[in-house]
């Protein structure tokens, strides 16, 4: 999955919020509707476009559906934010270092 399609699918903040939801395990739909706040059927939609682009797993368990997070989607954001996070810690590093550089002839 490349990350214009993870950032694409968190853009809408109804699925942010299905995500949120689903930090805390598998939840079956009608959870997440009582969670979310917005019917069924829109919740399903959400769900739909989460599965499609790998976000989340479908477990069915007779009539209902239990829905949980999938890794690979947040281990791909994971990887692109790394690049950034490296450049960002070194530059905090020599701020870090200038800052007590001058406590230091204070």
């Amino acid at each position: 999955m490349n990350t214009s399609t993870v950032f694409e699918t968190l853009a809408d903040p109804t699925r942010r919020a299905i995500v949120e939801a689903l930090r805390g395990g598998e939840h079956p739909v009608n959870d997440l509707v009582g969670r979310i706040g917005i019917h069924q059927s829109g919740v399903s939609r959400h769900l739909g476009i989460l599965s499609d682009a790998g976000f989340v797993k479908m477990r069915p368990q007779g009539a209902q559906r239990f829905y949980s997070l999938a890794p690979e989607p947040f281990e791909t954001l994971d990887g692109w934010l790394q690049q950034f996070k490296a450049e960002w810690e070194a530059r905090l590093d020599r701020f870090g270092a200038a800052l007590e550089k001058k406590r230091r002839r204070s």
